[in-house]
């Protein structure tokens, strides 16, 4: 498995724009798009907040009732999140623009590419450009759209209509377009969030590309958390949800930056085939090896998104292991990365077991605390803090030179059974207080 290229362009196939429409913020890029070359089949899982953002309705309608896409339009500033029947006519005027503009620059490089056909000189070169002038028209309903910022206000559905239009003539396979449009989704995130995989299925390199955006109002169940992930992978579209349901359990669901789950929470995976490996129908050993790529990407992006959560300092990381079962691990670690106690202390750099065997304990779970192991660990070493029901004899000194690492964790054994558990989140900071205080502003 290769991680040397990173974003959506990655796969075959797939072209990304950005450009600046002002919906919200001023002299930034806020509108991205991804387009793919031919149909993709497309798989997606949502927010289960009940009060859903406009584009997340729109979507799970193309995912669930169509399954086919071929381009994801999405702003950023404005959420589109309730936002009432308006909301929902701007994702459909914003889809009819985009696929009116999509149909128009196609049939202008269709006009060019016949051109070229009748000045070919051999048959080989005109088989070549035919089979690149070939377009399938695009449909509204072949458009994803996805939203992100402020709750409640319109979105000027002009300036998302004029942005598609400076798009359009900037989409290219570049990782330099994947990498601005990574940016153009940007919230308060801090950084663009991207990762790019290649994997040999069934004796063809497969490409998996990821962008997200997520920093705050994170705590998915599956935040405001957008993901947009593409492969040129030949796959069912019965398969690639399945493999996108299975992998997002252990990834974007186990991440926590303050507790909240957004109206907005979207994970879109588009693929097009275009890798030329036998499609997968089913459960055999090309899926599996297309669900351990899918699966690295996005725990690579979950990773992400909690180490730039909004003020963060340093990512924590949690890791339960000999629970009872895989849903008591899941239970705990969760309970500890969202404990606001255990995450001021990873702020304040003090080992403070009392916060996180007290998370522990209010889980839900039964256990024995007498037999329950903790560690911290970090590139600055590993220390054990606590063991038969009390602290463990350890260098308040050392546990701290541990905490002080960008990336810390912390490790927990309930000698119980061999259920296993990973969550992510952050520390909890003052300038998280700082900047949703002033969020709308």
């Amino acid at each position: 498995m290769s991680t040397n290229k990173t974003g959506v362009t990655l796969p075959d196939g797939f072209m990304a724009a950005a450009a600046e429409a002002g919906i919200k913020y001023q002299n930034r890029l806020d509108m991205a798009m991804i387009y793919s070359e031919v149909p993709c089949k497309v798989a997606g899982t949502f927010t289960t907040n009940q009060v859903k953002a406009a584009p997340v309705k729109w979507d799970q309608h193309i995912v669930y009732d169509c399954g086919t896409a071929r381009a994801v339009i999405c702003n950023s500033g404005i959420a589109n999140a309730a936002t009432g029947q308006e909301g929902m006519d701007c994702c459909r005027k914003s889809a009819e623009a985009a696929a009116k503009a999509l149909n128009a620059a196609n049939e202008a490089e269709a006009k060019v590419l016949n051109a070229a056909n009748e000045a070919a000189v051999n048959s080989e070169e005109k088989t070549d450009t035919e089979k690149q002038g070939k377009s399938t028209p695009v449909t509204t309903d072949d458009i994803l759209v996805a939203s992100t910022g402020v709750i409640g206000m319109q979105i000027p559905v002009d300036k998302i209509s004029a942005g598609v239009g400076m798009m359009i003539p900037k989409l290219s396979p570049t990782e330099e377009s994947a990498h601005l449009a990574a940016q153009a989704i940007m919230t308060t995130d801090t950084v663009p969030k991207e990762v790019g995989i290649q994997v040999e299925i069934g004796g063809k390199t497969v490409s998996i590309g990821g962008m997200c955006k997520g920093s705050g109002m994170i705590h998915p169940n599956m935040c405001t958390m957008l993901s947009f992930l593409t492969t040129d992978a030949a796959i069912s579209q019965e398969m690639l949800q399945k493999a996108l349901s299975a992998v997002v359990v252990d990834t974007y669901n186990m991440v926590s930056v303050d507790g909240d789950t957004s109206t907005n929470d979207t994970v879109l995976l588009l693929a097009n085939g275009m890798a030329g490996n036998a499609e997968i129908t089913e459960e055999n050993a090309d899926y599996q090896a297309f669900c351990e790529a899918l699966f690295e990407i996005n725990r690579q992006l979950a990773r992400k998104i909690a180490s730039d959560g909004e003020g963060a300092t340093a990512l924590f990381e949690v890791k339960v292991k000999g629970a009872a079962d895989k849903a008591s691990a899941v239970t705990l670690a969760k309970s500890v990365v969202t404990s606001s106690l255990t995450k001021a202390a990873i702020y304040g750099h003090d080992a403070n077991w009392g916060r996180i065997m007290c998370a522990l304990g209010y889980a839900g779970i039964e256990f024995d605390p007498d037999q329950v192991e903790l560690w911290l660990t970090s590139s600055a070493g590993t220390v054990k803090i606590f063991e038969n029901g009390s602290a463990a004899d350890y260098s308040e000194e050392e546990a701290t030179k541990i905490l002080s690492e960008p990336e810390v964790t912390a490790i927990a054994d309930m000698h119980q059974g061999d259920g296993e558990a990973t969550a992510w989140g952050c520390d909890l900071t003052h300038e998280y207080v700082s900047i949703n205080a002033d969020y709308r502003s």
